[in-house]
């Protein structure tokens, strides 16, 4: 848990003892935009009591003209300052719960998403879904296109450029806000940068992404660059991704540790991880959502597509950590094919979600793959029985939208309205040309 989750009379008495003079409301649309609006302090303890009603037929997979009314109720234990907005005329932030007019909560909200899979886990006997992601993204001179800053490779320290300090302002910001770092360096790509938050149960990590991607956004600006989460803005080097660690725990020991299992995993661990692998392809469309999440998907740079596990296999869709005595809470399973663009509330659920459909059914584990399966060729991938992620949005959503489990992980309104939309977004882009087209094409036909 955090060290820093202040109650409803807590954060009022700060508000007033700070000066705060806006508290910015925060949620996301089913696509993990985020949505906000102010209220001042005065209306501040209305607003814990009773929420604060909003039009939601505007915000991307939520209500319809004429079920429109919904109500925003903030979390007190979210609340902090932003501190990019201080001064005179300080601003803060919550995330809040989106109910009905009636108090029920709203099942179009992802964060009520997350919460519904985080019962099913407790239902199956465990207490906490742990995740640590690894978010990368890059910082361009401008948002029109991306034009590097730096020329810069993995864990570079030199040149001392613009990047490396966006990166330390950004980690100060994020230690400001409660939200602990493990890590940060630069990535593979030019200009391409890491920050590792420190793990946190996955409601936490949730709101705490979402916070990550804008403190990285809004410090970016303040110092007149832009910082971009696209899964591949830049042709021919690494993308971006958002390899995943995750966990489950039971009365406070983790339940994927066994000291005498193989590679130290209980049954219940292996049962999680055969589950993602099995149900990889229907929640591809969830955690790579975008038509450009599948030009990072490719062979060649580092980003998995091979349907595989193992351990020191960096080329597998789920990597297991080696075992290090005396960290047996460390035990983990890495996911490594999301990238940083999805809805961690979505991308979190499906994740959790298929790991249970595992444990519940009992799915057996195949044995690990530790080869460089990018080396092999179609026909020994085939031979050995290794399949592959969706090779395009559209595969991934062709796989989603059969999935019967997806259904049921997201609820039939988010599973409908993100699938729609996203269908939307393919047909926009198939029937668009693309420079690639005029200047291949153009020419010679």
């Amino acid at each position: 848990m955090r060290d820093r989750r202040l109650k409803k009379a807590e954060v009022i008495k700060e508000v007033r003892e700070k000066g705060i003079k806006f508290i910015k409301f925060w949620f996301t649309d089913i696509l993990g935009q985020v949505k906000s609006f102010s209220v001042t302090p005065a209306e501040l303890e209305n607003a814990f009591e009773n929420g604060m009603g909003f039009d939601g037929s505007s915000i991307e997979g939520f209500a319809r003209i004429y079920e429109s009314d919904l109500i925003a109720m903030p979390d007190p234990s979210t609340f902090t300052l932003l501190p990019w907005r201080q001064g005179e005329g300080a601003v803060a932030k919550v995330f809040c719960d989106i109910r009905t007019p009636e108090g029920e909560p709203y099942c179009g909200c992802p964060r009520y998403v997350l919460k519904k899979n985080l019962k099913e886990m407790e239902k199956a006997g465990f207490d906490t879904f742990n995740v640590g992601p690894e978010l990368e993204y890059f910082y361009f001179k401008n948002d029109r296109s991306p034009e590097i800053m730096d020329e810069g490779g993995y864990f570079d320290l030199l040149p001392l450029d613009l990047g490396h300090d966006l990166r330390r302002d950004t980690i100060l910001v994020l230690e400001n806000m409660g939200i602990p770092v493990e890590y940060s360096h630069h990535e593979v790509a030019p200009s391409q940068h890491e920050i590792d938050l420190k793990y946190a149960p996955a409601i936490e990590m949730a709101d705490d992404v979402i916070s990550y991607k804008v403190a990285v956004k809004a410090i970016a600006m303040n110092h007149g660059a832009y910082a971009s989460f696209m899964p591949k803005p830049i042709t021919g080097v690494n993308g971006s991704g958002m390899h995943v660690h995750m966990s489950l725990f039971k009365d406070g020991k983790n339940a994927f540790y066994d000291e005498f299992g193989d590679y130290q995993l209980t049954p219940v661990a292996r049962s999680f991880i055969a589950g993602i692998m099995k149900h990889s392809g229907e929640i591809c469309a969830i955690t790579n959502q975008w038509v450009n999440s599948y030009k990072r998907l490719v062979p060649g740079y580092e980003a998995p597509v091979y349907i595989v596990w193992g351990q020191k296999n960096r080329s597998a869709l789920i990597r297991v950590p080696r075992y290090q005595p005396g960290k047996e809470n460390a035990t983990r399973v890495e996911l490594r094919f999301p990238d940083p663009a999805c809805n961690p509330y979505l991308a979190f659920s499906v994740m959790l979600a298929a790991g249970l459909e595992g444990i519940k059914n009992k799915y057996m584990l195949e044995d690990p793959v530790e080869y460089d399966v990018f080396r092999l060729t179609e026909k020994e991938r085939k031979e050995r029985g290794i399949k592959t992620l969706p090779g395009s949005l559209i595969e991934a959503i062709q796989a989603a939208e059969k999935s019967e489990f997806l259904k049921k992980a997201l609820g039939e309104h988010v599973f409908k309205s993100f699938i729609a939309n996203k269908k939307i977004e393919w047909d926009r882009y198939r029937t668009r040309v693309t420079n690639y087209e005029i200047d291949s094409y153009l020419p010679i036909l």
